[in-house]
């Protein structure tokens, strides 16, 4: 049989196009993002990249690089070019990159405002004297910089220039963005109250940005192409970046950098989940602007449709597709659009998880692609799966995120699968909480699964078929991966509380109850959320959109407060205001009685009653372990039936992230001949700091 043949409707996906002294192969652009390793983790870095490379996009950047001690952003772990030290560690990424024929672009990039400073412990530099505009409001302040200062970072960036020529760049970034970059500040009438040749006009504000464009341009002297990231729409109105500053930047500018890069206000709004924003959203903020230059641009948009892309490119919004987290989700996405495999695609979700990595300072992951943050340390691809050791049968019990993944790439190693799921449908939790209110895009969990899984000869399923450890212990499985999920629980344990709350008359529900279909009988609900994630708001958003009068109690300052690393919190909180959820934070839930809950503040433990006619509860989730059970008090049978293996994986294990269950799932696979949960030493590998010479 032929093989399938690209769609000569994405033909313009993949034409060479010229970035100043480079071609780049396609538009396939991955723009530069963070990821949780940076500095520290360098092989696993580059190997990420790599893999990038391998799936055929045509650019691979870097993170933000600070080019200087004197604007770091600990504890951040992003990458350094402080001086050569840092070199070897950014040359491995371009040498991988340049390994699979993509070009490798570095983000150089002075923090100013937004580096606290907190290793260096030198005073930040910012155009205005102001406390910084860190993600922890950290209690510092930068302090005015003067023309000293200027021709000092000028400097600075000249090196960082050199610096990156030597590791090997092709591609050589000026930052201007995401309110981080340095010359964003300066941009910015929000951060620059300068009233020298500096500050004030717009003129004056993008002096800095012209001095540093024109540097790189001299600095690099043809060896390297030079790209601009900037901030086009502060969406501030006049106290910021406005388009009509854009436009002017461009018409002055427009010609000096090989390369734009547009992105829109904060990070938070150049990164919104799915559940607030669209495929193209941006493309409002960004049509326009590539007819003021002549230059090739490059924008974002959680681009995942080629026909989106295409679209994007033939109606002159862009010359490149922009991505970061569709590049996440699936490094070889440019590939399987050239090679007509649009069903093997994985499509971001939107859920920023990925996002989770920079934010906890950990190595960077992905709901839909369990390989991220992977490929170096243990060995993990997103296509290339070693090959079974043995002809064995794997049973998985259960087909939610855990278990599909669990089945899947277990036939891809080459292993004969039986799938069983005891409903009448496939998806566990992934499929019922996709029905909840933002999260429609979440089901591409499910169906990417379901897709693969439905081509794969070797791998069977079986809806409605219950297990037990009597049945099961009837076949001929060696390996058998219990992927039963969890229940949330109705008795109020959770973080706050660690023992059962004392629970009256009132009618008490959990999400799986909503999510099922249930509702309450009057209607004035309260949700107790001490989960603190996505749910509880979520949950209260499905209740107040169906009329109930809701509110909700949180033990956390913030709704939903871990969503804060996600960046999408402060958008959760103010749709839960403006549809009436009546807001009840530092608050803990003490007692539920016959008609109210009894609340307790959690700084003063002053109580307090909230009337209500039920409660919903979203505290922790408890394991279904029967079957483990069952099996377990068996062992002694396991060998006479050929049993080598029996694993929880995903929330069946312990309950967690869409995300973990995923990764458990695919750990499973990989470790099915050898598992490593009782090993003595690491089970991948790690880079550990070396100890300087001594003085």
């Amino acid at each position: 049989m032929a093989e399938p043949a690209r769609d000569p409707r994405y033909d313009i996906l993949f034409e060479p196009v010229r970035i100043g002294p480079l071609t780049a192969k396609n538009r396939f652009f991955q723009v530069p993002h963070c990821n949780g390793m940076g500095y520290r983790d360098p092989s696993a870095h580059a190997e990420m990249r790599a893999v990038k490379a391998q799936g055929g996009w045509a650019v691979i950047c870097t993170e933000q690089a600070e080019i200087h001690y004197s604007s770091e952003i600990t504890p951040y772990i992003e990458a350094r070019i402080w001086d050569d030290h840092d070199i070897p560690a950014l040359a491995l990424v371009a040498e991988r990159i340049h390994e699979h024929g993509a070009i490798a672009g570095i983000e150089l990039a002075y923090n100013g405002l937004n580096g606290p400073n907190l290793y260096s412990r030198t005073a930040p530099l910012a155009p205005t004297a102001l406390p910084v505009a860190s993600w922890f409001v950290d209690p510092v302040q930068a302090r005015e910089m003067t023309k000293r200062d200027i021709a000092n970072l000028r400097r600075w960036h000249r090196q960082a220039v050199d610096r990156a020529l030597r590791a090997g760049f092709d591609l050589v970034y000026v930052y201007a963005a995401h309110t981080y970059g340095g010359i964003h500040h300066f941009l910015s009438p929000r951060y620059n109250l300068r009233s020298d040749c500096y500050g004030g006009s717009l003129t004056n504000r993008m002096r800095l940005l012209r001095e540093l464009l024109t540097d790189t341009v001299e600095e690099v002297d043809g060896r390297a192409a030079v790209a601009c990231r900037i901030t086009v729409d502060e969406l501030l109105g006049d106290a910021g970046i406005t388009r009509d500053d854009i436009e002017a930047v461009l018409g002055e500018l427009g010609e000096i950098p090989d390369l734009w890069d547009f992105v829109l206000g904060t990070w938070e709004d150049d990164s919104v989940t799915s559940r607030f924003s669209a495929e193209g959203d941006q493309e409002q903020y960004v049509a326009g602007l590539k007819a003021l230059t002549s230059k090739p641009v490059v924008g974002v948009g959680r681009f995942t449709s080629p026909d989106t892309m295409v679209r994007m490119v033939r109606r002159g919004v862009l010359d490149f597709i922009g991505a970061a987290r569709p590049s996440i989700a699936d490094p070889y996405l440019p590939r399987k659009i050239e090679e007509g495999r649009l069903e093997d695609i994985r499509e971001c979700i939107g859920c920023n998880i990925c996002v989770t990595g920079d934010h906890t300072m950990s190595p960077i992951r992905c709901t839909q692609n369990p390989s991220m943050g992977e490929e170096w340390r243990r060995g993990w691809h997103p296509e290339v799966y070693r090959a079974r050791h043995a002809a064995e049968r794997v049973l998985v019990v259960g087909a939610g995120p855990a278990g599909l993944e669990a089945a899947m790439a277990a036939g891809k190693r080459g292993y004969e699968v039986v799938l069983v799921e005891r409903s009448r449908r496939l998806g566990g939790r992934g499929a019922a909480e996709a029905r909840l209110p933002g999260l429609a895009e979440w089901i591409r969990v499910l169906d990417y699964r379901e897709g693969q899984i439905s081509r794969m000869d070797n791998v069977e399923v079986y809806l409605e078929s219950p297990m037990t450890a009597a049945e099961l212990l009837e076949y001929d499985f060696a390996h058998v991966a219990v992927a039963t999920g969890s229940a949330w629980r109705r008795d109020g344990v959770g973080r706050w509380h660690t023992h059962r709350v004392p629970i009256g008359g009132l009618p008490v529900l959990t999400p799986d109850d909503l999510m099922t279909g249930d509702r309450p009988a009057g209607r004035r609900v309260v949700i107790f959320d001490d989960d603190h994630f996505y749910m509880g708001g979520v949950l209260a958003e499905l209740l107040a959109g169906e009329g109930y009068d809701v509110a909700i109690v949180t033990p956390q300052a913030y709704v939903s407060r871990w969503t804060i690393n996600t960046m999408d919190q402060h958008r959760i909180q103010a749709k839960l205001m403006d549809l009436g959820v009546d807001l009840h934070c530092n608050s803990t839930v003490e007692s539920i009685g016959d008609d109210g809950l009894e609340l307790a503040c959690t700084y003063t433990g002053r109580r307090s009653s909230l009337e209500a006619e039920a409660a919903v509860l979203v505290t922790a989730r408890l394991s279904e372990t029967s079957l483990l059970a069952e099996l377990e008090a068996r062992r002694g049978e396991w060998a006479d039936r050929g049993l080598r293996s029996v694993r929880a994986v995903g929330d069946a294990l312990a309950p967690g992230t869409i995300a973990a269950a995923v990764w458990e799932g695919r750990r499973f696979a990989e470790e099915i001949e050898a598992p490593s949960d009782d090993a003595d030493t690491t089970p991948y590998r790690r880079e550990v700091t070396q100890l300087a010479p001594k003085a």
